[in-house]
């Protein structure tokens, strides 16, 4: 990418959110367009980047047997009344519906009932079972309380896959099959996180996990041991069974040890059972020839949550300014290196192109800041802003076709060949 094709010009940070930093440098910078309370546009780095947290977590998901399809956001009423969750949604405000000559449609907040609608034509008999299908789509939530901009907004979006099977052993093999492709896809991320005992809340079912970043800006509270990497969200304790609770689905039998820390959640996996197969009539035919209810699981992460949790953990800060920045991880970075030629220099400016295109030959993503009116100076900030990994200055200081090569992260640098940096990016 030439950055003199997208129109970026160097803005100064003032004012940025203590609470929220680095989405607000991305608000200031133009990498965020606010359209109102809880919508968003992204620019295209923000967009790359949320491309490959998806592509991180299809790739997983496909690794572990689960199946991709894509669910119409736009849906009937019929099938939420089916659920008997219409009346819920629609009176407590959460869900956002339309009228029209053809009927009422809403717009899913998320996506139980469509899932069994699609499931329910395709998973007919116990052979066809068991089944995890799963998809990455927006869904639509009409926040009292807009919060943390992308962390909580009215529009966002979700990866949510739900399981089919047989039985309730069945039902928790899936859960654990789910569960460590969630573990994968963190980690491969980037991210740090806790798996937490949690309660189920309106769902429904009998087990749930919530996916918990430690983190200050995070809405939850959670009493975790570090030694034995036990978490617990502390609703948990709101139950009057808890102990029970603890005990039997997830033998935990003393809390004592564990401390109060602030966290955000980023995924939350379910144990269903039967209460949406039941509410839906969703069948299946066993070996017997008789009918019987799916067993569900659901299993959901904030696909659009997860991309701000990556810059908030990623953010870089200046001993004088303050939060200037990201590096953001290689895993899901869209551009690996960003090139910055003296653009007085004509030689400087071949050399700079040449290295480009030579990138580019090896599949490798790179940005050359080919800008005329804005100064080195400028420019190297810049590549804090758009929070690419490796940085190559090519200016009077180095000699021949050298290029000075900077690790963002480590700070690091060193003055080699184009040979040498193509093989230390890869």
């Amino acid at each position: 990418m030439k950055l003199s094709k997208t129109g970026m010009g160097t803005i100064k940070l003032n004012n940025i959110d203590e609470m929220y930093p680095a989405q607000s440098i991305l608000l200031q910078t133009g990498q965020l367009v606010q359209y109102g309370a809880g919508l968003f546009g992204y620019n295209t780095i923000p967009l790359l980047v949320r491309r490959n947290i998806e592509k991180v977590i299809i790739e997983t998901l496909n690794k572990y047997d689960c199946i991709e399809c894509l669910l119409p956001t736009l849906q009937p009423d019929t099938i939420w009344k089916n659920s008997g969750r219409y009346e819920h949604y629609v009176n407590d405000g959460t869900m956002l519906i339309t009228e029209s000559n053809k009927g009422t449609f809403c717009l899913a907040p998320t996506g139980e009932e469509a899932m069994l609608e699609f499931a329910r034509e395709k998973l007919k008999s116990y052979k066809n079972l068991p089944a995890t299908y799963y998809q990455i789509s927006e869904k639509f939530r009409n926040e009292i309380r807009t919060r943390g901009y992308l962390l909580r907004g009215k529009s966002f979006v979700m990866l949510d896959a739900y399981s089919f099977d047989i039985d309730e052993e069945k039902m928790a093999e899936s859960y654990e099959n789910v569960r460590k492709a969630f573990l994968e896809i963190f980690e491969k991320i980037g991210l740090s996180v806790i798996p937490v005992v949690a309660d189920n809340g309106a769902m429904g079912g009998k087990k749930s996990e919530e996916f918990m970043m430690i983190s200050e800006q995070g809405e939850d509270k959670i009493l975790y041991d570090e030694v034995t990497g036990i978490g617990l969200n502390t609703e948990i304790l709101e139950r009057e069974d808890y102990k029970e609770y603890l005990k039997n689905e997830y033998g935990i039998d003393d809390i004592s040890n564990l401390k109060e820390i602030r966290t955000m959640e980023l995924g939350h996996i379910f144990q269903l059972g039967t209460r949406y197969s039941e509410m839906m009539n969703g069948k299946f035919i066993n070996q017997e020839g008789k009918e019987e209810l799916y067993y569900m699981g659901c299993y959901g992460i904030g696909v659009s949550r997860t991309l701000a949790a990556v810059y908030e953990n990623c953010l870089i800060n200046d001993e004088k300014w303050g939060p200037c920045g990201f590096v953001l991880p290689k895993s899901v970075a869209p551009y690996k290196i960003q090139i910055v030629p003296k653009m007085e220099n004509a030689e400087k400016v071949e050399l700079a192109n040449k290295l480009y295109n030579i990138l580019k030959e090896k599949d490798i993503n790179a940005i050359l800041d080919d800008r005329e009116t804005v100064t080195m100076g400028a420019k190297i900030k810049d590549c804090k802003i758009l929070g690419t990994p490796y940085l190559a200055v090519i200016g009077d200081k180095q000699e021949g076709e050298n290029i000075e090569f900077e690790d963002m992260q480590s700070g690091t640098k060193q003055v080699i060949s184009i040979d040498e940096l193509v093989n230390l990016v890869k």
